[in-house]
């Protein structure tokens, strides 16, 4: 019985949290990539209010993050009752069904457009010229969940490959979410983890301020954001039914949200990064 997929009806405001997330990461792509800045929209609004729009999609991935760790941890508390009795095997093949089946289609797409040199498909962004058997190295990295790693030593080179960068960080923390769970019977030994994560993050970012590779890719720059949701999920699960103020918070958070979010374009909105 405890290993049995139990149907849970969606969460209209996560599904929200969740589009918001992704709607600010296609946008800044689009920007990227398109030139949305130099469109009439960039002459009909503020430049601080536009890039606070349009250059903050690093914060949509962040919000994805959290919305993630949520989503995964109560749906296996949910699953299970409690994470200590998670089933690992069930939870790894529920993730591979999940993501290899469209991410090899994906792959075989972008490798095959960027063997007839179609722009954006092709090995040779920012100045980089690999030949297209690098993408035998680059979609391994993907299959593998070390893109990231293998961005930080060879930096941006495909625009389309590169922005697997946040899968591989996903998975990572997956692969070894369910080993913590089996080795501890004490969801506050969990929450202590997650905690250390959070903490952690903040650091290697500091570290790291100089490098946007390390500094927005790296496992430990990200890993704060979905402990963050994991934690959520375990404490909403001990809260109970609390939810008039769970939906207080919830609206504060948004509130919040939106306002860094907006006012981080003043600081941003000169320069674009990717």
């Amino acid at each position: 019985m405890l290993g049995r997929t139990v149907v849970q009806a969606r969460d209209a405001r996560v599904d929200g949290l969740r589009g918001a997330a992704i709607l600010g990461v296609l946008v800044l792509h689009f920007t990227l990539g398109c030139g949305l800045r130099d469109s009439p929209l960039g002459t009909w609004l503020p430049r601080w209010l536009l890039g606070g729009l349009t250059l903050n999609g690093n914060y949509g991935v962040t919000m994805f993050f959290v919305v993630s760790g949520y989503l995964i941890t109560s749906n296996s508390l949910r699953r299970w009752g409690d994470l200590h009795r998670i089933d690992a095997r069930a939870f790894y093949a529920s993730r591979a069904a999940r993501i290899l089946p469209p991410l090899g289609v994906v792959l075989a797409v972008i490798v095959a457009l960027g063997c007839l040199g179609v722009p954006y498909f092709t090995n040779g962004d920012d100045g980089h010229d690999f030949p297209a058997s690098y993408f035998i190295v680059a979609a391994g990295s993907v299959l593998t969940f070390r893109h990231n790693v293998l961005m930080q030593s060879a930096g941006y080179f495909n625009y389309c490959l590169n922005v697997y960068w946040s899968l591989s960080v996903e998975e990572v923390f997956y692969l070894a979410l369910p080993l913590l769970c089996l080795g501890t019977r004490d969801s506050r030994v969990l929450l202590a983890a997650a905690l250390v994560l959070v903490a952690c993050g903040p650091m290697y970012r500091y570290a790291h301020a100089d490098n946007d590779l390390y500094y927005l890719y790296g496992y430990p720059a990200c890993f704060d954001a979905i402990a963050m949701g994991c934690a959520a999920a375990v404490v909403a699960r001990r809260a109970g039914g609390r939810a008039c103020r769970a939906r207080a918070r919830a609206a504060g958070a948004i509130v919040a949200m939106a306002a860094t979010w907006i006012g981080a374009g003043a600081t941003t909105s000169s320069s674009a990064s990717r």
